[in-house]
């Protein structure tokens, strides 16, 4: 007769570390190809005609970085998910995994979002103030919101491994500080040397993820039944 019973079980999914690298691998190559296509990106508040200029000019490696930025946010969802079922099978019951699962997904959405904007504003030139309003609505959805999700993804991930010891505790502080750096971001809207705190959480952020990828166990050692009570006579 087969065994349902949960020592049974196997974990089952997609393996986290490799999802955590292929995301971080196309946002590297994203980044690296604006850079290198570009020369320089323009400031978010840049003049409407600077903004409007480094598009029309840079065309095709911007096309390509937001193709690369599109393909990251794909594993990212998957990795989210494949994170938030870990967990679950982990026996975390704190509200950490949901939390977690939230911003994961909206920081996918938000980048993909993010890209097909970037796409298209590569795609079809636009006059000033149209093209300064659509890259500034790319920034906030890929480079703040992204980050805000991106911290709540690791915040969830960050503070059950504190708490039941699932990983280093100085790892998951370190989580700690950079998924409040994510959320600080938020006011970068406003005060622009908080922009600072955006590369750090994307690449902080993900070398993180790839480390705690492989970090976070696969189950949780169960006690014997026999032993909870001790010996009876």
């Amino acid at each position: 007769m087969t065994d349902y019973s949960p020592r049974s079980r196997r974990p089952g999914g997609p393996p986290l570390g490799p999802l955590a690298i292929v995301t971080f691998a196309l946002t590297l190559a994203g980044v690296g190809t604006l850079l290198a296509g570009t020369g320089s990106v323009p400031a978010p508040f840049a003049p409407a005609a600077d903004v409007a200029a480094w598009y029309a000019a840079h065309a095709l490696p911007i096309r390509i970085a937001a193709t690369l930025q599109f393909g990251a946010a794909v594993p990212l969802g998957i990795l989210t998910a494949s994170v938030y079922a870990r967990q679950l099978r982990l026996g975390v019951r704190v509200p950490g995994p949901v939390i977690g699962l939230y911003g994961g997904i909206t920081a996918s959405i938000l980048l993909a979002v993010s890209a097909l904007v970037t796409w298209a504003l590569a795609s079809a030139p636009a006059p000033g103030g149209v093209a300064s309003a659509l890259g500034l609505l790319a920034f906030a959805l890929g480079g703040v919101g992204y980050a805000v999700g991106l911290g709540l993804l690791i915040a969830g991930v960050a503070v059950p491994a504190f708490l039941l010891r699932l990983m280093p505790r100085w790892f998951a502080l370190a989580g700690l500080v950079i998924a409040a750096c994510g959320e600080l971001s938020f006011l970068s809207l406003v005060v622009d040397p908080l922009q600072a705190l955006l590369p750090l959480v994307r690449f902080g952020g993900g070398l993180w993820l790839i480390a705690a990828a492989f970090l976070l166990p696969r189950d949780r050692p169960r006690r014997d039944p026999r032993l909870a009570g001790g010996e009876r006579s």
